[in-house]
């Protein structure tokens, strides 16, 4: 089964002293790159959060967010600094008064906003363990990992699309080339016949050119190896054990060559058309499997 990339998780817990909420977002990267918006509590769990979500997620761009609110308690959890404050309220109120400016309101507010004057502290009945938030985070990570799934089914079924595009292309390609060589060799013979008359030709020479120049034309090769590339493709995006993308994106670059190889060797305008609509449904899929874990 394949697992998007892209995926959005929720989980939330309500207790006696707080609520609790996390959000989940996740987006296509070829690495981890995660980033956290955490209450001041949580920063000193950051690293024990970023290896769960590495373990449990993968890779990808991964955006958490935490939401964390104390209730139920008589004092809040902040300490006002009162001589700090009183020092920047009577410093300011020097300053107005230099400058002939008056509002005890305004100088109240810039004094409460100057730095250290409110001080954030953990509350004693808020506190929550780190198992308890971990518990919430991996029911959120589940949600996510559970969209992704679904994200992935779909991805699933536009690649089976475009493969299939891909086997119908191949199809029609042996189905032109089985007597293109003969075609070939008949137009080759027939202009051989039309030089006899003006020069002599050495026969001998000639076939061993000629199987040469056959031989450089030949797709039987590539139609085999394509054939083989499509089978693994399948396999792997079956895989019980899930896809990887970066497994598939060589896997496309093997499918790329031997289309490529078929279109320069084809010398038929039918076979060129079906290397286009391949190498077009090829596209589509190295689009897809970028979101692909």
């Amino acid at each position: 089964m394949i697992t998007s990339m892209t995926g959005f998780g929720s989980a939330e817990k309500i207790s006696e002293t707080y609520s609790l909420n996390v959000e989940i977002k996740t987006l296509n990267s070829k690495f981890l790159d995660a980033s956290f918006r955490l209450p001041r509590a949580f920063l000193k769990w950051e690293m024990e959060i970023k290896a769960l979500l590495e373990k449990e997620l993968g890779r990808g761009k991964i955006n958490l967010g935490v939401h964390f609110e104390l209730k139920n308690f008589e004092q809040p959890p902040i300490q006002i600094n009162q001589e700090l404050f009183d020092a920047y309220y009577k410093r300011l109120e020097q300053l107005s008064g230099d400058l002939g400016v008056s509002g005890k309101v305004a100088l109240f507010k810039m004094a409460m906003n100057m730095p250290n004057v409110i001080l954030h502290e953990e509350h004693p009945e808020g506190n929550i363990s780190f198992e308890a938030f971990k518990e919430v985070l991996l029911e959120g990570v589940a949600d996510c990992n559970q969209f992704r799934l679904q994200e992935g089914a779909n991805l699933q079924e536009a690649l089976v699309s475009s493969h299939q595009k891909i086997r119908n292309g191949l199809s029609e390609v042996e189905e032109r080339d089985s007597g293109r060589i003969e075609n070939l060799k008949s137009r080759i013979h027939q202009s051989l016949e039309e030089i006899k008359q003006r020069v002599k030709v050495d026969e001998n020479r000639f076939e061993q050119e000629l199987i040469y120049y056959i031989e450089k034309l030949d797709l039987t090769e590539e139609k085999i190896r394509l054939g083989s590339h499509l089978d693994y493709f399948i396999d792997v995006i079956s895989d019980d054990k899930g896809a990887s993308g970066k497994k598939l994106g060589f896997l496309c670059q093997e499918l790329g060559r031997e289309i490529n190889t078929i279109g320069s060797k084809a010398n038929d305008a039918g076979i060129q058309r079906s290397v286009v609509g391949m190498k077009e449904e090829l596209e589509k899929i190295k689009e897809q499997i970028l979101n692909i874990l």
